[in-house]
């Protein structure tokens, strides 16, 4: 396991436009553990997501998991503690995708703008286009 604190990737995506940006994610080495349930015990992805949950018991979860990177299904009682850490785990990955989402909801306006402006300054643009 990478032992640097300051781990990240960088995925290039390319806008419908040609043009392509940057996105660099900024990884914090927890030093996972058998008892995080965001982990697959087979390939190690840390994309592990519920597909069905129910109580069983006084702060017990039952959870069906699923890895979308090798196919692994898992089912399993957990504590509400293990639980709990899984759905923060679960709210900082969605909190990373919609920061995304505004990146490039940014990048592709940006460049709407420009090829409206290069248009208006060429004269491309006519009334009837409105």
């Amino acid at each position: 396991m990478n032992q640097n604190p300051n781990r990240h990737s960088v995925r290039r995506i390319v806008l419908p436009s040609g043009r392509s940006i940057e996105v660099v994610r900024f990884h914090e080495d927890r030093g996972t553990t058998r008892q995080d349930l965001h982990v697959c015990p087979d390939c190690s992805s840390e994309l592990v997501q519920p597909v069905a949950w129910s109580e069983a018991g006084e702060s017990k979860w039952e959870l069906t998991l699923r890895c979308p990177n090798c196919l692994w299904f898992g089912e399993g009682v957990y504590d509400h503690a293990q639980v709990e850490r899984f759905e923060e785990t679960l709210d900082e990955g969605l909190a990373t995708i919609l920061r995304d989402l505004q990146r490039l909801t940014h990048a592709n306006m940006a460049e709407q703008i420009d090829r409206f402006t290069a248009a208006l300054h060429a004269d491309q643009i006519l009334p009837e286009d409105f």
